[in-house]
């Protein structure tokens, strides 16, 4: 890794040797000499394939900060399941002339150092945050450069693991329920498949504005889903779920996403309310087709189950992806620091065993959520 001294003009600064390297890392080091990096250590993806594909590599430029841009020293990265589908070619559409690119969405660490307009993050604040979807350099990495408005304050009361295992999961929840369904206290809420790190964030979220939450799940969450608030957990895998659950509600969000969850949530929704998927087809329509016929195709396709959905059930239909959020992303701290939002680490792994956490997760070796630890 190396650095580049920036010298402001400090009269307590040393003049180099093993005194500057200490007085770098002292509180005395307030102004002067700031240590910003130049290049790092990251993982690489060179190529689409399986976990062997990826590259860590310690000699990977850091750009120049833009003015809304914060650089952060990553001290935990979690791995969601967009990230194995990226590895494996998911967005090639958009991704692949763009190779090598990092993974990773999630981030939790130190800012580093903030670009000319940033003003709610400061140098040496523990803070914790999102990338986009289509971010092409992602946060596995020593250190990840986020947006001002993808960032927020750590919670207190939460490790760098803990923490970095919310915000993406968290978001994605967000704006399917506060964005786009606008859920109110006494509304009910139906989430297929509450078990994963999205839907057991909607769960909470919808919990916390006193809404009535059902779920689907597997067997081994349910405990941990009525520990959360929901009032109905009825497990897929020893259950009837469309006769066991008691409908008709405002808001399904359907993390699964295939045609028979599709059925079941449309038909216990009442009229006037929303069934959000995860699962849109524009990046599978363009990664087979190309941008160009892909996503023109994949909004006629939406347009028209809209119409369909609206026509023959009176409801609203929506694709539902993650997007910055500021004012969602404060929300989501201060529920976790209120001990109200949190999405259990299941296993840790250190960054140089990245390849075997992305094998773990992909054959679901291991169920909850993983998460990178950098030292």
């Amino acid at each position: 890794m190396r650095f580049l001294l920036r010298l402001a003009g400090s009269r307590n600064a040393p003049t180099g040797g093993p005194d500057l390297e200490c007085w770098l890392c002292s509180p005395s080091n307030k102004v002067g000499l700031r240590c910003v990096a130049t290049s790092c250590r990251a993982v690489l993806l060179p190529r689409f394939g399986g976990p062997e594909v990826l590259q860590l590599r310690d000699d990977v430029s850091v750009p120049d900060l833009k003015p809304n841009e914060v650089l952060v020293r990553a001290r935990a990265v979690s791995i969601n399941p967009l990230d194995t589908h990226m590895r494996s070619g998911y967005g090639r559409s958009i991704f692949e002339s763009l190779l090598p690119i990092i993974l990773g969405r999630d981030v939790s660490g130190e800012v580093a150092a903030i670009g000319t307009s940033v003003r709610s993050l400061s140098v040496g604040q523990e803070v914790f945050g999102a990338l986009h979807p289509t971010a092409v350099r992602g946060t596995y990495t020593d250190h990840a450069i986020l947006t001002e408005d993808e960032l927020t304050a750590k919670p207190v009361s939460m490790s760098h693991a803990e923490a970095s295992a919310i915000p993406f999961a968290a978001l994605t929840a967000w704006r399917a329920l506060k964005s786009t369904a606008r859920i109110t206290q006494g509304q009910r809420v139906l989430v297929i498949g509450g078990g994963g790190a999205v839907g057991f964030s909607a769960i909470q979220l919808a919990v916390a504005a006193g809404c009535h939450v059902s779920t689907t799940c597997e067997r081994e969450c349910v405990e941990r889903i009525f520990a959360a608030g929901a009032e109905q957990a009825v497990s897929y895998t020893t259950q009837d779920s469309e006769s066991a659950i008691k409908g008709p509600f405002d808001a399904v969000l359907d993390t699964i996403g295939v045609q028979e969850t599709e059925r079941i949530g449309i038909n216990l929704l009442k009229r006037g309310g929303h069934y959000m998927t995860l699962q849109g087809e524009a990046a599978t329509l363009a990664d087979r087709y190309g941008l160009a016929i892909g996503l023109p195709i994949a909004t006629t396709m939406l347009v028209k189950k809209q119409i369909q959905y609206r026509l023959s059930h009176g409801i609203a239909y929506w694709w539902t992806y993650m997007r910055a959020d500021a004012e969602g992303l404060d929300q989501i701290r201060r529920l976790s620091e209120a001990g109200k939002l949190k999405v259990p680490v299941e296993r840790t792994f250190p960054i140089t065993q990245v390849r075997a956490a992305h094998e773990a997760k992909e054959k679901r070796r291991i169920r909850g959520k993983i998460v990178l630890e950098l030292d």
